[in-house]
């Protein structure tokens, strides 16, 4: 499993997440495959360690895939979450008090953004993620 963390905006206008993995339900050659998903573009972008960004919100929905550094995101309400190296930011809180990051680790935060339609959700799982003991 994938782990992923799902941030959108609630009916309060907040930014609020829940955590959970990309869905793998099929499979050939033993690997585990998601379904396929249609992206409108995809572009890469890296941040020096000890970058930081104040509140804001996600400028499109997307997928956000980390490729180094960890990362915590805080939401308007003060709840925080982590994201490392090998995970998945769905980012969905378009409008609304939106979120923040900030590096914490010494890493550059190397990433890809995937721009998608809807239909992302379908590969969100809620809860069950991989039990990793940095976590």
């Amino acid at each position: 499993m994938i782990r992923c963390v799902r941030i959108w905006t609630g009916s309060d206008g907040n930014s609020t997440f829940e955590e959970g993995h990309i869905a793998l339900p099929r499979g050939e050659r033993g690997d585990a495959l998601s379904h396929v998903l249609g992206a409108a573009s995809i572009s890469f972008r890296e941040t020096g360690p000890g970058g930081a960004f104040g509140a804001h919100d996600a400028p499109a929905r997307q997928l956000v895939l980390t490729l180094s550094g960890t990362l915590e995101f805080r939401t308007a309400a003060g709840a925080t979450f982590l994201i490392r190296p090998g995970d998945v930011l769905l980012a969905d809180d378009t409008r609304g008090s939106g979120h923040s990051w900030r590096l914490v680790d010494d890493q550059p935060w190397r990433r890809a953004y995937v721009i998608v339609g809807p239909d992302v959700a379908d590969l969100f799982t809620k809860g069950d993620h991989l039990d990793r003991a940095d976590h």
